[in-house]
């Protein structure tokens, strides 16, 4: 599979960074996939200033995408695309092999009983971190940027 960058408006003869990622459904394998992605963003300066949001947004996509999506699984893949444009908008999208899920019927964590919820937080945060985020695939893929 690969990400169309031009219905996200990414040109792709303008990529400073593009990179594909994939893990085992593993919640160790998380952390050592954000560092290295994390990395390469700060290494090409491809999203100065943005790089806590972007990392926090990374680590909640793909924290969803192994625990619920392939269901902590490491025998099942999640798949991690990333692509950075010389305006300084990256692009990441995390595909899952999950059944999907509706976004929609997540209650908000910040309303009524949800506060005190000690889980459920984590597409609120990566909605209120990047610019733009869609679900698509019945839920199994997040197109996520920040521009």
């Amino acid at each position: 599979m690969s990400t169309d960058l031009t219905t996200c408006n990414f040109e792709a003869g303008k990529l400073i960074l593009k990179l594909r990622v994939t893990l085992a459904a593993d919640k160790n394998a998380i952390d050592p996939v954000v560092r290295g992605v994390m990395d390469l963003v700060k290494q090409t300066q491809c999203a100065t200033g943005k790089e806590d949001a972007i990392e926090m947004a990374l680590t909640e996509a793909l924290a969803n995408a192994v625990v619920h999506g392939a269901k902590a699984d490491p025998t099942k893949i999640v798949e991690c695309d990333v692509a950075c444009d010389e305006k300084q908008q990256i692009l990441i999208v995390v595909r899952d092999p999950g059944q999907g899920f509706d976004p929609a019927a997540i209650p908000c964590p910040v309303q009524g009983q949800n506060i005190y919820s000690e889980h459920g937080r984590g597409i609120f945060l990566i909605n209120e971190l990047m610019d733009e985020v869609k679900f698509l695939k019945n839920g199994t893929e997040i197109h996520m940027i920040k521009r």
